[in-house]
Order: C-alpha cells, then structure tokens, then sequence
C-alpha cells in the first residue's frame, strides 16, 4: 500500500444553495462524476446546523459530538471526498469565533456553498481499518495498481 504517490490534478467546480446538506451533496457529486480520488481544494458559504466529532475523540470513545444550530461561514472546509469522506471543517459564528471538528454531517446549507474540488487523475483512494489508530485510514493507490 502506498503512503504517497504524484499525479496529474482535475479541477470541478460546484455550486450548492439553500436547504442542501453540503456532505451528502459532495459525496453525490463525486459518485455521478465517478472521481476516484477526490479531495476538496477550497469552500466558502455558510450553514445554519453542523453535527462534528471533536479531536479527543478516540476509536473506543467517538461520541465527542457537537451539534451547531445558528448562522455560520465556512472559514475552512478540507479532506478527501471517497465513498467513505473524511472532512474537517471549521465555522465561524456572528462574532468571529471560530469551532472546527470532523464532519459527521448535517451541513445544512445557509446562503450557499461554493466549492472547488479536485481529482488525483492518476490516483485512487479507499480507506481501510488501521490497527494502530482503530479507524479507517486512507489507502492511496495507482489507478494502474487498482485495475492492474
């Protein structure tokens, strides 16, 4: 298994509005298009619910969970978008302070969620269990070594 490897960059542009959930509407995206390694290069918008898991959350303690309700930016929005995402966000609230976490869902789009994505063309990514971290990890692959 690969830690690392290069690759030629695709880059998808999208546009979510009002009422959407911003995960389901990448994992959606990146299903239709068929991305194989996707990743999300840069978000700006807002949100009025978040559900994240925080960072002392740990593989036999995972319900550190906050669950946001209000008006929120989208400071920062980064991961990788395969079937099984891995996303970290962070929202700013009416005064500026910031909270960030994994995403777990519930991204309830505000106003809107401008979203620049990016593709690995060479590249696959899946996850798989990790003993040591006792949570699925990233595998990267060669589209060579996928189909080979």
């Amino acid at each position: 298994k690969k830690a690392a490897a290069g690759s030629a960059l695709r880059v998808h542009a999208a546009r979510f509005g009002p009422g959407q959930e911003l995960l389901g509407c990448l994992q959606t995206f990146v299903e239709e298009r068929r991305l194989r390694a996707p990743f999300i290069i840069t978000c700006v918008g807002s949100v009025t619910k978040a559900t994240l898991r925080l960072a002392n959350a740990t593989a036999t303690n995972t319900n550190e969970v906050l669950h946001l309700s209000g008006r929120f930016e989208i400071v920062s929005l980064v991961g990788t978008l395969n079937r099984d995402a891995h996303v970290h966000i962070s929202l700013s609230d009416a005064e500026g302070r910031t909270v960030g976490g994994h995403v777990l869902g519930d991204l309830e789009i505000f106003t809107t969620a401008e979203v620049v994505i990016g593709e690995a063309a060479d590249l696959h990514f899946s996850r798989e269990m990790d003993q040591q971290t006792g949570f699925p990890e990233l595998v990267v692959q060669t589209r060579s070594e996928v189909t080979g």
